[in-house]
């Protein structure tokens, strides 16, 4: 038995979509235990696309059960959105594929527009870039003990109750930023109105794994967003409003941190980044536009474009230890075909020192410069590689290389969006 957890190492949009449908055919478990409706991933099966929010990526294989975590803030609304949709593509799920922890928050219309209220009040430099969907200001009333969770919408007291005690923060919140006072009623209507579709997946989800578990069923544990988002590690203030670490797996679904075997971190081949933040590789240049082209870089959940630079060695090696990652699948290798020369970041300059990791401190952030080291690119092509005899002998170099300078074993290698281009070194799931 092997339990895996799958982290995005470096700002989100690593492709861990693809990465964990490949995983899950292995797993009898699918769960997702941070983020919520801001994550973007997407699957290619047999030429059918599907983008997912909210839904575990596992949802799309039969015969999975898809687990949403206490450590997600969910939408009961886009929830039930999504499943319609996935429905109309011909993929079941009911209460046998699906199950939602009972402890689980959830995202309110007004948390929504709390979150565009103050991105639009914040002066220039001070923007976050949050997706706008409420998230963070969820997580803060779960913080603030006035979260309003998934079992609350069995009971007409509780609920009440709950929706007071928020209400008595949230309409003093929206006095100061110049909105209306929340109907009490309306709200209190709609969400009775929802629950019975979001109670018939409402379980014990901790009790639920851990007999799995015992039984000797595989878990995928599957995070959101990348690493460098994370509220505590990530380039802060400009993260997102979750712990994206590995860490968070366990307390994220409620089962020990013992059950987890495997980390696997999801790196691409470049570095992207969508919304604001320091990013020391930056390219807002010909190369960058390149990237972004190649690549299709636009976020998935925004379709902003994303931000395109090199490969930073010294940030994934920082996300690695923290998450302590055991491989990493790199992805989008493709991408590099046809450059001459390539860079990777091996450290930054800051105040005329030599720094081997990106400092904490948002002004010393900015003040780093990055310093690479150069090797030379290849005219072949990679798309499509399903082995190592596949690839150029300069693609081999930039990844052995990749692996020096991070300290960590590539396990996995992508070469194109659809999940058979993948090239398996290390199996996560191995007893």
């Amino acid at each position: 038995m092997a339990n895996v957890v799958v982290v995005g190492a470096q700002w989100g949009d690593e492709g861990k979509g693809k990465i964990v449908d490949w995983l899950s055919e292995r797993a009898d478990i699918i769960a997702r235990f941070q983020g919520g409706h801001n994550a973007g991933h997407t699957l290619v099966i047999d030429g059918e696309v599907y983008k997912l929010n909210a839904l575990p990526s596992g949802v799309v294989r039969g015969g999975k059960l898809s687990v949403i975590g206490n450590g997600v803030v969910l939408d009961p609304w886009h929830l039930v959105g999504e499943i319609a949709k996935i429905r109309e593509q011909g993929v079941t799920i009911d209460p046998e594929t699906l199950m939602i922890a009972e402890n689980t928050p959830l995202i309110l219309p007004f948390h929504g527009e709390l979150d565009r209220a103050r991105e639009e009040a914040s002066s220039k430099g001070t923007k976050i870039g949050t997706t706008g969907r409420g998230i963070g200001p969820c997580y803060e009333d779960k913080v603030g003990r006035r979260a309003i969770r998934v079992a609350d919408l069995a009971d007409r007291a509780t609920l009440e109750a709950r929706v007071d005690r928020a209400l008595t923060h949230h309409n003093a919140l929206r006095k100061g930023l110049g909105l209306e006072a929340i109907d009490r009623d309306a709200l209190i209507a709609k969400l009775e109105e929802i629950a019975p579709e979001i109670l018939q997946y409402a379980a014990p989800v901790w009790k639920v794994l851990t007999e799995q578990r015992k039984a000797g069923k595989r878990i995928l544990f599957e995070g959101a967003q990348g690493s460098l988002l994370d509220i505590d590690f990530g380039t802060y203030p400009f993260v997102t409003s979750s712990n994206v670490i590995a860490g968070q797996a366990a307390t994220g679904v409620g089962i020990g941190p013992g059950s987890i075997d495997f980390v696997l971190g999801i790196v691409k081949a470049y570095t992207t980044r969508v919304g604001e933040g320091p990013f020391p590789t930056e390219l807002e240049d010909e190369t960058g536009q390149r990237l972004g082209e190649r690549g299709h870089e636009f976020g998935t959940v925004t379709g902003r474009k994303r931000r395109c630079g090199w490969f930073d060695a010294a940030l994934v090696k920082q996300t690695c230890a923290v998450s302590g990652v055991n491989g990493i699948a790199l992805t989008k290798l493709d991408v590099l075909d046809g450059f001459e020369t390539l860079k990777i970041c091996v450290g930054y300059e800051l105040d005329g020192a030599r720094m081997d990791y990106l400092p904490t401190a948002s002004d010393q952030q900015a003040r780093c410069t990055p310093i690479y080291e150069e090797m030379p690119g290849w005219s072949e092509s990679t798309e499509g590689a399903r082995s190592w005899a596949d690839l150029p002998a300069n693609a081999i170099k930039y990844v052995r290389r990749v692996e020096e300078l991070i300290d960590c074993p590539v396990a996995m290698l992508s070469t194109s969006p659809e999940r058979e281009d993948t090239i398996l070194v290390t199996d996560p799931f191995a007893d």
